[in-house]
């Protein structure tokens, strides 16, 4: 049979190893397995697009969009007419995390979170290091990245939020300390700062701010649980500037003070 790249070689029907590459292949690109692989095989397309024809029929996978292809089913893939398509793929043996995703012969979802699209590509990348280096637990390393991309794949296909939605929801996080204006979230998002507003609202149940303040609380409470952090110092490191400010909402989240859930978590 032909390898990935075209060439002829070893048969990769059953190979129960981890393994992949980085390809950038013209439209002439395609593989046909009548009979399927025992091996699954996971795609991540940074540039251009590809298909993938099952007995389900014909999806396409394009840039920022994750792909999963079952073992055991029938499959042809390859670039799509009149493109190329620059990607990742490593072909693996199955883990319980597979259980997660839905039984889809060849599953593909959009990482619209640029965020995630980066910790995936980073999993790609290490997997291929791993399983080309193989020093000692590079298998285990490599079942890990793989876990991770799986464990990502499920919750965007669980979730299903409006993709703004979980932009959003990806960038409060990660700006946690920081003064958020909706102006400004909203033009990273791409829509008017009304229209994000309401679409939170819709999605989620909580305006935006309410949802920030839920995960700065959130976050206080286990730093003075965890990290010995007194009120004060946990109210600073969430970015709240007024404590006062900061034990109303905690109050409104516990039913108690900081001061108080502090207390009442330190051992006896």
């Amino acid at each position: 049979m032909r390898t990935p790249d075209g060439r002829e070689g070893i048969s990769l029907e059953s190979t129960g190893t981890i393994f992949g590459d980085h390809f950038d292949q013209d439209d002439a690109y395609r593989l046909r397995r009548p009979h399927g692989m025992q091996d699954w095989l996971l795609v991540y397309t940074l540039h251009g697009e590809g298909y993938f024809r099952t007995p389900a029929g014909e999806k396409r996978c394009g840039p920022g969009e994750l792909g999963l292809l079952q073992a055991n089913i029938a499959h042809e893939y390859g670039t799509v007419q009149g493109k190329r398509w620059n990607f990742l793929w490593i072909h693996y043996p199955g883990l319980p995390e597979n259980r997660l995703l839905r039984n889809e012969e060849f599953l593909v979802e959009a990482l619209p979170d640029e965020h995630v699209r980066r910790r995936v590509e980073l999993a790609f990348r290490n997997v291929l290091q791993d399983s080309l280096d193989r020093l000692e637990l590079w298998e285990a390393l490599c079942q890990n990245a793989l876990r991770e991309i799986l464990l990502l794949l499920a919750q965007r296909t669980h979730k299903r939020l409006d993709p703004r939605v979980e932009q959003t929801l990806g960038i409060l996080s990660r700006s946690l300390k920081e003064d958020i204006k909706i102006d400004a979230l909203s033009r990273e998002v791409g829509i008017s700062g009304s229209r994000l507003a309401h679409l939170f609202k819709q999605e989620t149940g909580y305006t935006i701010l309410e949802h920030l303040n839920q995960m700065r609380i959130r976050h206080a409470a286990l730093l003075m649980t965890h990290s010995g952090r007194t009120a004060n110092e946990a109210a600073q490191d969430v970015g709240f500037n007024s404590y006062n400010h900061f034990a109303d909402q905690f109050r409104k989240q516990y039913g108690v003070s900081p001061r108080q859930y502090r207390q009442a978590c330190q051992p006896t």
